[in-house]
């Protein structure tokens, strides 16, 4: 491995040196939701050149962030413990950029593991563990979610289940979750769209989840 060089002996040098370079932290983003395979990770960043995805994974490889493993006859990419420590600096820096977020332009994607990890970045666990268990059905442009809370537990996965409360949402989704959209205005104006079971369960989500903008 070749890291870009600062000439700088600190930490945070060092850190830019291992995951600095462009599109390295939203690899490690979509490993902190699970092991995926190299297909998986082309589709979730679907503007990387199949180049720089090589190159990024062979130089996170290398500096013991991620590795490769067989599983069900397959390679798949995973973090080691080292990659899992960036967890709490992944998801502080997507609540710090959370706050200059503005309304998504035409091109920009929500993708799955990018809305699992907005979740998982806004989840507030000592307001949930005053709330009864519920289980969400997130619906937003192309990603849809499973997303179960019981007490300070969060688990957000993909596919179908029995949930509380199912809702379609579009850019509103970051307004609510900011507290700039109370529920009920967001219900009103259509902004979240209940898809089925209870609406008045938004409210509950929106205390669930959140971030300041």
């Amino acid at each position: 491995m070749a890291p870009r060089d600062y000439g700088q002996w600190c930490g945070i040098t060092r850190a830019l040196e291992l995951v600095g370079e462009r599109w390295a932290l939203l690899i490690v983003r979509d490993l902190l939701v699970g092991p995926r395979r190299y297909g998986e990770l082309a589709a979730g960043l679907p503007r990387i050149p199949s180049n720089v995805l090589a190159a990024r994974l062979k130089e996170l490889q290398a500096a013991g962030i991620l590795r490769r493993v067989p599983r069900s006859r397959v390679i798949v990419y995973e973090l080691t413990p080292f990659g899992r420590e960036l967890e709490p600096v992944v998801l502080a820096l997507g609540a710090w950029g959370f706050k200059a977020m503005d309304e998504p332009r035409e091109e920009q994607v929500v993708t799955p593991d990018s809305l699992t990890m907005t979740l998982r970045t806004a989840f507030r666990p000592q307001v949930a563990l005053e709330l009864p268990a519920t289980a969400y059905a997130a619906r937003l442009g192309p990603a849809e979610l499973l997303v179960r809370v019981d007490g300070s537990t969060l688990q957000v996965t993909r596919g179908d289940g029995p949930v509380d409360l199912a809702f379609a949402a579009g850019p509103g989704l970051r307004r609510l979750i900011s507290g700039e959209l109370a529920p009920d205005r967001a219900l009103a104006t259509g902004e979240i769209e209940v898809l089925r079971g209870r609406g008045d369960l938004l409210a509950r989500f929106a205390s669930t989840f959140h971030l300041a903008a």
